[in-house]
């Protein structure tokens, strides 16, 4: 917008520059032709005066004048004779302007072009005694004053264009400053930041629009709050009767001896156990969206080190095996919030061990390079299509395990929420040899170190 507004700026100089400066160039050329006319058509007729005269003190004063005005101007006299004078001067060619002032005493100005003028203005003018005087005068002084009157204007053109566009690219930041906050204030929200608002500032309309996006924001952001509060409540006030269901379950399983009923009890002990799965996620989910907690640098690896051992009992059951590695030194620190790592790797090594085939291997690594630190992991199962990866994060979505479990649709959601809320992003590839790569890309600590 702000290239518009200069382009119709300088647009607009331009139209003003060109109707009322081009004008007075055209004016000031008109006017020095006519000048220089009119001074040549002068001195034509006086030395025809004195050529029409015939006497012998007449005829001196023409050479005298004719010689004084060859030297002093670009001009040049020529002059037929008369039977009572014959001038010391150049006697012109016959042709048609010269014939027209010698035989019907008319005087004509040629300019020697149609285009402004040509090398030479040449004079005729009659006099008396079937003659003429011919005055042909060289238009190179007229010519450099000619580009002097339109190279000023247009050097003067080119710096009022300049001028133009310098404060045309201020008032347009002036102007559309008003409209960039309110980009910024939509980017934020597009970002996820509900508490975004934009300045009241500007005119009165980018005002209005102002006060109307912060209104709307205000609402969006106690709507989503509430939602934020219900889910979170809702997901904890479920945990208890879910946790007794399931123990009543198990309890009625244990002492049923009838086969089929026992099939229906371990049936709905699953659907309470996935139920279960899937409040926890929400209550997790719900509290990421919460961001009540702020990014401090974290030791990745032991965090990694920490989870891995939590999960090897269950991949050990399977034979899959969890391996750490990578090319990172030391142990980097990375800025995170405290809680948020250890539920990200929680549900990204679920993920991978659900698709893993048994005997499988999960790689972890870290990877350190300038202001992040990746960590990726990954796994030998069937990897994802470029259309599942693309809705991979969507809540509730589930990709095909192979363990037969049924997840939430709620792993990658979290993960992505949580990475994001510190700051980091969240990938999915494929991996080398098959299988599916998850790469998070954390912010390096400062303080992080060999």
């Amino acid at each position: 917008m702000n290239r518009q507004l200069i382009r119709s700026y300088i647009l607009l100089v331009a139209v003003a520059i060109l109707l009322f400066t081009v004008p007075v160039a055209f004016t000031l050329t008109n006017q020095l032709r006519g000048d220089t006319k009119q001074s040549v058509l002068r001195e034509a007729n006086t030395m025809a005066l004195l050529l029409g005269n015939g006497d012998s003190t007449s005829c001196e004063a023409l050479n005298k004048v004719a010689r004084a005005y060859d030297k002093e101007t670009p001009g040049t006299v020529q002059v037929t004779p008369t039977s009572t004078c014959v001038p010391d001067l150049p006697v012109p060619g016959s042709d048609s302007a010269l014939d027209r002032a010698v035989h019907e005493n008319t005087e004509t100005t040629d300019w020697g072009s149609d285009f402004v003028w040509g090398k030479y203005l040449t004079v005729t003018v009659p006099a008396e005694g079937d003659a003429a005087v011919r005055i042909v005068y060289s238009t190179s002084d007229m010519t450099k004053r000619l580009w002097q009157i339109w190279g000023f204007r247009a050097a003067l053109a080119v710096l009022v264009l300049a001028a133009a566009a310098a404060i045309g690219a201020f008032v347009a930041r002036r102007i559309t400053a008003p409209l960039r906050e309110l980009n910024a204030m939509a980017s934020k929200f597009s970002d996820g930041d509900l508490t975004a608002r934009s300045p009241v500032t500007g005119p009165p309309e980018t005002q209005t629009l102002a006060r109307t996006l912060n209104q709307g924001a205000e609402r969006l952001d106690t709507l989503v709050a509430s939602q934020r509060i219900f889910v979170a409540d809702a997901s904890h006030q479920l945990r208890t009767p879910l946790t007794a269901l399931r123990l009543s379950l198990d309890n009625i399983a244990d002492g049923v001896d009838d086969e089929f009923v026992r099939e229906d009890v371990e049936q709905a002990t699953a659907e309470v156990v996935r139920m279960s799965r899937l409040v926890n996620g929400l209550l997790v989910l719900a509290r990421a969206e919460a961001k009540v907690t702020a990014a401090e640098p974290l030791s990745l690896r032991d965090i990694i080190e920490e989870r891995l051992a939590v999960w090897r009992p269950a991949a050990d059951e399977r034979g899959v095996t969890i391996a750490l590695g990578g090319s990172a030194d030391g142990r980097p620190l990375v800025l995170a919030s405290p809680g948020h790592l250890d539920q990200v790797l929680d549900n990204v090594l679920s993920n991978a061990l659900e698709v893993s085939p048994d005997g499988g291997r999960i790689t972890v690594r870290i990877e350190t390079g300038g202001d992040s630190v990746v960590l990726s992991v990954l796994d030998q199962g069937p990897g994802m299509s470029d259309a599942e990866k693309s809705r991979a994060f969507d809540r509730f979505w589930r990709g095909q395990g192979l363990t037969g479990r049924s997840g939430s649709g709620l792993g990658l959601a979290v993960v992505k929420q949580l990475v994001t809320d510190d700051g980091g992003t969240v990938t999915l590839a494929d991996a080398p040899g098959g299988g599916l790569a998850v790469r998070i890309s954390l912010r390096a600590s400062p303080k992080s170190g060999g």
